[in-house]
């Protein structure tokens, strides 16, 4: 009775922290990843992707349903996208009205949640040397590289589409690497909306086709390096996120606009200032110490999270 019942409160926490990660994803800059390496599923569900080859899948088909469920972690993977897309259902509106109404403090919340995940996840790293730091330096550095590169103007050809779709569901899997902002950067993001919008059935074919490509092949090799390289690649995550602050850094002075899908002006590049940079540059109040309290919220939520997940484990273990 007592495992059926830890085993029902594990699935809970699942579905909140795919709840978690579809929220992530519904912010731009912010990627669904980084919510799985903070929650500490970020290995298993990279397992679980890289288990679902074709084989498997045609060996469900045929009626090998039990060992192929098991193998691929079908359970896990059900309840986490089922906590993903209630998040996306349920909270697109409320974070849509955040990020226009109140920036500052939701990408003060995201700041906090980023900064204190980069000790947690570092101290996974169990051995250090030139090459881990090195590496370190290398995910930081490419991680501020994308988010301050200047977007490309690529045309919408099936094989661009296809091609960019593998590339940001790839992103969408590392922390601190958005896939939105990767098809920003492409000039893929209009042309990917409107095909939604205007259900062009051919091009979301072939970005459904790449999406799922992208995530077969490079789930599989993350999960070969963290299996095989573990330090290293532990080292590289780690600089991803280091490398995303400056993406979520709350307050920034907007360079560049561009037009989103129903002709809005929104920002396209920005440069981060200070607080009171901020206040002189746009004439209204920084909120510096509100974003401050929300930052400092989300090392303490964090934090607990990471201590429940280890007291969690080691009743396991007893």
């Amino acid at each position: 009775m007592k495992l059926q019942k830890q085993r029902r409160m594990a699935f809970v926490l699942i579905f909140f922290k795919g709840m978690a990660m579809g929220a992530a994803d519904l912010v731009p800059g912010v990627s669904g990843g980084t919510v799985a390496f903070i929650t500490g599923i970020y290995e298993r569900l990279l397992g679980a992707i890289a288990a679902c080859t074709p084989s498997r899948l045609l060996s469900m088909l045929r009626g090998n349903l039990r060992d192929s469920w098991q193998a691929i972690d079908g359970t896990f993977l059900v309840v986490l996208l089922a906590g993903i897309f209630t998040s996306i259902a349920t909270l697109a509106r409320l974070i849509s009205y955040l990020l226009a109404e109140h920036p500052i403090l939701i990408w003060s919340f995201f700041f906090g949640l980023i900064l204190i995940s980069i000790p947690l996840v570092g101290r996974t790293i169990e051995r250090w040397n030139a090459w881990v730091v090195t590496m370190l330096v290398l995910g930081a550095g490419l991680a501020w590289v994308i988010s301050t590169s200047v977007p490309l103007q690529l045309e919408a050809t099936h094989t661009a589409v296809f091609l960019g779709a593998a590339l940001a569901i790839c992103a969408m899997i590392l922390p601190g690497v958005s896939g939105s902002f990767i098809l920003l950067l492409l000039g893929l993001y209009a042309s990917v909306l409107g095909a939604v919008r205007d259900f062009n059935i051919s091009l979301i074919a072939v970005f459904l086709l790449g999406c799922i490509a992208g995530l077969l092949s490079f789930s599989r090799i993350l999960n070969y390096l963290l299996t095989h390289a573990r330090n290293v690649t532990l080292a590289f995550l780690t600089g991803l996120l280091v490398g995303s602050l400056a993406k979520v850094w709350p307050w920034k002075q907007t360079l560049s606009w561009r037009l989103d899908s129903s002709g809005a002006e929104v920002p396209l590049l920005q440069s981060n200032v200070w607080p009171q940079e901020f206040a002189r540059v746009h004439g209204e109040p920084a909120q510096w110490l509100a974003g401050l309290a929300l930052m400092l919220g989300a090392v303490v939520l964090v934090y607990l999270l990471d201590y429940w997940g280890r007291r969690q484990r080691i009743e396991k273990t007893e």
